[in-house]
């Protein structure tokens, strides 16, 4: 199967490196890695380029960006202006951030796990965080979802859900969407990513709302965006969070902020979401 990478990155002079040398040290290669710049301050794309000098599947693409972190709708916007200018064909596409090490065998498994269930059509690991001199589970999430650093998709599952959307919650709508169409989502405990960066930590004052806003879009309703909004302020030991996350929800509602999904897709997502709150009370 080709697999073809794609990182964006902004301001990551001191940490791509680390994240090239851990993708070309993998037992299996990639077709095509591309970094998209995406209006960096600092010697990002000098840092880069030295690396595609040598490497020929590695290739820089520039893009001009506004410098507020808005968590989604940037991130989001490079990769798809990265996937635009992709020259070559693949089964397996990667969206991953710029600040990661990878096992060696991360790739090989990634393919592995898509040769073996011709069903599944998401896959990925576990982003692990420095604390103390030791690294641990970065653990915002629950551990059947693929964090938004380390995506791989299929390429029929995601040409299915159209892609990835340009807003805060793309990396939970994306596998929502994906079960909608018939895919499985997977991930696997065993592959442990370093992640030099917690999640988040760059976003702006904006950002605030957004994850509301993203609930709203998803049309998950107002009782499942509080479970939610409760559940993310928890692990991030923040009640001001929880309500951020509903006055940003309110805030779409009260707006009418256009939905992410359709009416028969967010009826689906509701089902499945509180079948597995079912699942976990009972």
């Amino acid at each position: 199967m080709k697999l073809v990478i794609i990182i964006p990155a902004y301001n990551e002079a001191t940490l791509i490196g680390k994240t090239l040398d851990s993708l070309l040290a993998q037992r299996f290669s990639a077709e095509k890695i591309i970094i998209v710049d995406d209006g960096s301050t600092d010697e990002t794309p000098e840092v880069v380029m030295k690396y595609a000098e040598k490497n020929p599947s590695i290739q820089l693409i520039q893009k001009s960006s506004e410098a507020a972190h808005l968590p989604g709708s940037k991130v989001v916007q490079a990769f798809n202006y990265g996937l635009e200018r992709l020259d070559v064909d693949y089964d397996i596409l990667c969206k991953f951030d710029a600040d990661l090490i990878f096992p060696e065998n991360y790739l090989e498994t990634v393919v592995k796990a898509f040769e073996q269930n011709h069903n599944l059509g998401m896959y990925g690991g576990f982003c692990y965080v420095e604390r103390n001199g030791s690294w641990e589970l970065e653990n915002l999430t629950n551990k059947d979802h693929i964090r938004g650093a380390l995506k791989s998709y299929r390429k029929a599952c995601f040409e299915a859900i159209g892609g990835l959307k340009t807003a805060m919650g793309w990396d939970t709508l994306d596998e929502l969407l994906a079960q909608y169409h018939g895919w499985e989502v997977a991930t696997n405990e065993t592959l442990h990513v370093k992640h030099l960066k917690p999640t988040g930590h760059t976003y702006s004052a904006k950002a605030k709302y957004k994850q509301g806003e993203a609930f709203y879009g998803m049309r998950y309703g107002l009782a499942l965006t509080a479970i939610a909004s409760g559940k993310l302020a928890f692990r991030k030991k923040s009640f001001k969070l929880f309500k951020d996350y509903l006055n940003g929800y309110l805030k779409a509602q009260k707006k009418h902020f256009p939905f992410l999904v359709t009416q028969e897709e967010g009826a689906f997502i509701r089902k499945l979401r509180w079948s597995k709150i079912k699942q976990k009370l009972f």
